[in-house]
This record gives C-alpha cells, sequence and structure tokens, in this order.
C-alpha cells in the first residue's frame, strides 16, 4: 500500500503513477533551502481551500521553475490541523480535483514546505514566525481564516474576550489571529521597517479591508498602552511600505468525502482516514474539490509578489476585483445557492446536486439568475456574467461528487440575504425602466427563507435549522405561526432594513413576498405547491 509521505512519492514513483497520482516535478529539497534561508509567503488557515488551490497554484509554477521558495503554512486557530494533516504526511496534501463526469483528478501537492503554528507552548514555532517576518525576502502573508477570524468585536460592537486580553497583555503572547500577525508585523517593523503585502484570500466582502482595520486597531491599542511606537501604525498605513490589496476567491472544497476516501484506498493508497479535530474542523490527508475555481487578487504590492497569473490567478485593480465579487455575490452563484438551501431543507434535499435534477428547484435558480438578475449586474469586463452563471448551473451545482448540502449552505442565512437578494432589488428600485414588484423568483426565495425559519419542512414535520446568529430574534418574530395560518407578524423581518439593506415593503415587494408566505403555510405541501405556481 502507498502512503503520503515524502519518502514514497520519491522511492516508488513508478507505483503511484501507476494509481494515476500526478508527482511534483520540482527539487523539493532545493525550493526548502530557499524557503529557509529566504522566505517570502506565509500563508495564516492551513485549511482545505488553501491546501487544494493556492498551494497547487503555487506547485504549478514551482513544476515549471517560475519560482524558488515555497510557502510556509502557519496556523492560528487549530493546531491539530498542522499535527494531524501535515506533519504525519510531510506537509504533503493528496488533492482530488471531483469531474462531474465521475473522473478523479489526483495530484501530490508538495509547494507547502513548512507547517508551523502560532501556539506560544512551541517556543520553535514562534522563532520561526518571527524569523520569517523579520528576513527582508518576505513579500507576503496571505490568509483563508474565515472571515470570523478578521472579527475583533461582537455583534454588540463589544471587544470580545481574547481581544480584550491581547490588548491588556502586549504582544508578548497574543493568542487572536489578528493580535498574532500584528505581533509579527511590529517584529518587521522593528528589525527595518521593511515593506511586504497582506492578502486576505477569504471568501468576504472587502476581505483586505477587514484585515487592514483589524491589524490597524490593534496596533493603536497597542500603542495607547505604550506596547508600540506611534511610527509602527504610521508603518500599517503607509502604502509605500504595506499593502491589503482585496481579492475575489471561488472554489468549492467541501468536507473530505468518505466516497473519495474509499475510491484511493481501492487504488492501493492507504492512511486516509477523515481527520476531526477537538475544534470540530473536519480534514484528511486529501482534499476533494470541484474542478471550477477562481481568485482574483488587487494587483497593489510593495515586495514584489509570486508570479500567480502564470498558473491562472487573475491580477487586476480594486474597482474590478469588487465588481467581479458583486457579480459573483449578488447575482451569479450565492444567491443561487442560498434560494437552493432553503428549499432544499424544506423539501427534504440533502445533496444540492440532487436538487439541480427537480425540474422547478432548477427553473427556480434559472429564473433568479438569468432572467433576473443579469439584468442590473455589473459587467467586471474581464469575466463574462453569463458565462460565469452558465458554468454554474451546468457545471458545478449540477457534480454529484461534490458532497455540498443545503444545510451547510443555509447557515447564516440572515447575514446574507441583505447581499445575496438585496442589492438587486436595490439596484431594481434606482432604475426607472425597472421596477422591483414585477420580480417573481427573488420575492419567492425571500418568502421561502421566512418559511423555512418555522423549522417545518414541506411534510410538516420538524427538522434542525442550521446555525444563525439571529435565529433567536427570528423564531420569536414568528412564534405561534403554524401550518394553516393566514396571519403572522412576517412583516417585521420583511420590514428590517437591518436584515436586508432595505424595507422591502418601501419599493413594493413587500406585500408580494408576505402573499407567497402565507401561501406555503396553506399545510403540508403547500411549499411544492406555491413554487410550482410561480415557477412553473
Amino acid at each position: 500500500m502507498l502512503r503520503l509521505t515524502r519518502d514514497s512519492i520519491s522511492t516508488e514513483a513508478a507505483a503511484w503513477k501507476e494509481a494515476d497520482v500526478k508527482l511534483p516535478e520540482f527539487d523539493f529539497e532545493q525550493v526548502l533551502r530557499n524557503t529557509k534561508e529566504k522566505p517570502q509567503w506565509v500563508h495564516f488557515g492551513a485549511g482545505n481551500i488553501f491546501r487544494g488551490f493556492i498551494a497547487n497554484a503555487h506547485q504549478k509554477l514551482l513544476n515549471e521553475r517560475l519560482e524558488t521558495t515555497g510557502i510556509i503554512a502557519a496556523e492560528t486557530f487549530d493546531f491539530e490541523m498542522i499535527d494531524k494533516a501535515y506533519k504525519p504526511y510531510d506537509n504533503l496534501t493528496l488533492l482530488v480535483t471531483m469531474k462531474s463526469n465521475g473522473e478523479f483528478e489526483k495530484t501530490v501537492i508538495n509547494s507547502i514546505v513548512e507547517g508551523i503554528t502560532a501556539d506560544n507552548s512551541r517556543p520553535d514555532d514562534i522563532s520561526r514566525l518571527v524569523e520569517i517576518f523579520e528576513n527582508p525576502s518576505l513579500q507576503m502573508a496571505s490568509f483563508t481564516i474565515t472571515e470570523k477570524g478578521y472579527a475583533l468585536t461582537s455583534p454588540a460592537g463589544q471587544y470580545l474576550g481574547v481581544v480584550e486580553k491581547d490588548i491588556e497583555n502586549g504582544l508578548e503572547q497574543p493568542l487572536h489571529a489578528m493580535s498574532i500577525v500584528t505581533a509579527l508585523a511590529y517584529r518587521r517593523y522593528l528589525k527595518g521597517q521593511y515593506p511586504m503585502t497582506f492578502v486576505s484570500m477569504d471568501n468576504c466582502s472587502h476581505n483586505g479591508d477587514k484585515l487592514k482595520h483589524s491589524m490597524v486597531t490593534m496596533a493603536k491599542e497597542w500603542q495607547k498602552r505604550g506596547f508600540v511606537t506611534e511610527g509602527f501604525v504610521a508603518y500599517l498605513l503607509d502604502e509605500s511600505k504595506i499593502t491589503f490589496p482585496v481579492s475575489m476567491i471561488d472554489k468549492i472544497t467541501p468536507r473530505p468525502s468518505e466516497v473519495v476516501k474509499e475510491a484511493l484506498l481501492a487504488q492501493g493508497i492507504a492512511d486516509m482516514d477523515v481527520i476531526v479535530t477537538s475544534k470540530n474542523t473536519y480534514t484528511a490527508p486529501f482534499v476533494n474539490a470541484e474542478v471550477s475555481e477562481y481568485l482574483v487578487i488587487e494587483d497593489k504590492f510593495t515586495n514584489g509578489r509570486p508570479s500567480l497569473e502564470k498558473a491562472g490567478i487573475i491580477f487586476t485593480d480594486r474597482e474590478t476585483v469588487n465588481n467581479i465579487e458583486t457579480m459573483k455575490v449578488t447575482t451569479c452563484l450565492n444567491p443561487l445557492h442560498t434560494a437552493l438551501a432553503v428549499s432544499g431543507c424544506l423539501l427534504g434535499y440533502t445533496l444540492i446536486a440532487d436538487e439541480m435534477k427537480d425540474p422547478t428547484l432548477r427553473k427556480f435558480v434559472e429564473q433568479i439568475g438569468y432572467a433576473e438578475g443579469l439584468k442590473v449586474v455589473v459587467d467586471p469586463g474581464i469575466i463574462s456574467p453569463k458565462a460565469f452563471l452558465d458554468e454554474v448551473l451546468t457545471e458545478r451545482f449540477v457534480n454529484p461528487y461534490i458532497p455540498d448540502t443545503p444545510q451547510r449552505i443555509a447557515t447564516d442565512t440572515s447575514q446574507k440575504v441583505g447581499i445575496r437578494f438585496g442589492e438587486t432589488l436595490k439596484a431594481y428600485a434606482k432604475r426607472e425602466e425597472l421596477n422591483p414588484a414585477d420580480l417573481t423568483a427573488i420575492p419567492l426565495a425571500i418568502a421561502t427563507w421566512c418559511r423555512y425559519l418555522l423549522g417545518i419542512d414541506d411534510a410538516g414535520k420538524e427538522f434542525t435549522l442550521s446555525p444563525d446568529p439571529l435565529l433567536e430574534t427570528l423564531q420569536e418574530t414568528l412564534a405561534g405561526v403554524s401550518l394553516g395560518a393566514q396571519t403572522s407578524n412576517v412583516k417585521a423581518i420583511l420590514s428590517n432594513e437591518s436584515i436586508f439593506g432595505i424595507n422591502l415593503y418601501e419599493i413594493g415587494v413587500g406585500e408580494k413576498i408576505e402573499g407567497m408566505f402565507h401561501e406555503m403555510l396553506a399545510g403540508p405541501g403547500a411549499v411544492r405547491k406555491t413554487l410550482e405556481k410561480y415557477i412553473g
């Protein structure tokens, strides 16, 4: 049996190729030496999208001898990622790209040359991080730590407990990701005020701005207490030294699939067990991922960068990045995902690809995208909205080998509907030739979400709602509403500008949504009946 180790891919290369696995094509030992001496890229957030997308892009450059150093993966939250998914496998990852025709394309990713933690109880790791940041050669620190990783405050605006501790305790043993990175940046400042760039690659709006705000906030709080100099804050704000580009990333890398694990075992590749850490991170020695991938980055670097454009990454200006993100989030992908998520939970689906086999649901998302969304989408120029939408609906959502569930996508929907639907509604309201009241599919999607909040599926059975910070409040608003009811307090939700970014009644769609919602309450089967009535 083959095992994912550096020794195995070297001494058993023929057997790996027999298993149809593509191996790295560069001198790892030389790249490791180069990285030790002159590190250029450290990445925070050692999870699946980093291993299955970003590290793979860099490996393409290494294979073509276009770069000479690897990536250093650093973990600030779940240290078991390094201990259980990195070290036992020599920092290698087996990338399994799942094509819609059932083919699995397998590649060993070897561009991650070091895996370390920001664990204060591991002095060697901390020393290495300091050494990296103090080296003038460092070009960038990138991040995939999820949107929550940048948050310093609670929804009420108060500093999180861990952030308060870091502010009061200073730079010696920071715990929050933003405190850790800011402390490392200070070491770089003291060493020589060297330039570098901090790049958020997380799937959230204005990601670079969020990163900058959090780091500058930490620096200012520490400066107030005398832990850092005033010059350090100025250093972070000096765009000739430090920049925080925005980016847009799009690739589905779901939890490790048991189907993929069994397929790898059948091909003679052992030790492919799914790993669940104590912090409930699902990972494995392999990453299963879809074919489609997009990473668009504002080209604003102060100390050079890898030539990632030669590996398919797009570098452009800030306005274009924002337009591409808006295209994806408000029209061509995210609104469709949300519509499928809430309707799928109500109709008993557990796989997005299965929903796409349902003629009504497929027509539902086609109408949201093609008929309603494209009318107001901002064309970013370098990516066609129509082509992007075509790919989403004909290749990505229909792929049965991507184990993506409506239950996962329904998480935090209250935080998403204002962007995913509200922005299109506002665009309709601003255009003289368009009327929000003429829309059908987007109002229906919002009505379906309100119906979902009851936690009763279309068969009349209770189901578990996905986590959402407003769940308790929203359910209290709809308390007492049951199947057969023809009145409710749903207006309180639909008129809530903090949810949708606009009062839906003021633009003429509130009554329509309310009516659709009440139709879905008629009894078992009413959700399906209402969807078919409006979608056909």
